[in-house]
């Protein structure tokens, strides 16, 4: 009787990087995760939706290397997740402004 050797097969790991940035500092996790994971998969492996109870992945906007992304995009070795906080000023507007203040003191001085 010929029998079968049994062995445990993990699945291939890739190596991500998910990224947030805070008012104060940016923060980059490294995580190993299967290779069929997805945006949202590395991002709850790397702890960080614990560390940062404000972030909201139904209202957060997510990217890799800067494109905009759905959660379940795929992911390949080395991506770079990067969660977005919502702005708090829109940069047109206090680009408007800044000029507009630049011109009042070009004309007082």
């Amino acid at each position: 009787m010929k029998s079968e050797m049994v062995t445990d097969v993990n699945p291939r790991q890739i190596i991500v990087e998910v990224a947030y940035a805070t008012p104060a500092s940016q923060l980059i996790y490294t995580v190993e995760v299967d290779e069929s994971a997805t945006v949202e998969d590395a991002i709850v492996a790397s702890g960080i939706l614990k560390e940062f109870p404000e972030i909201d992945l139904k209202a957060n906007k997510v990217g890799v290397f800067s494109k905009l992304t759905k959660l379940d995009k795929p992911l390949v070795h080395k991506d770079r997740i990067e969660i977005y906080r919502k702005l708090i000023a829109d940069p047109k507007a206090v680009r408007k402004q800044r000029a507009a203040e630049g011109k009042k003191m070009k004309k007082g001085t």
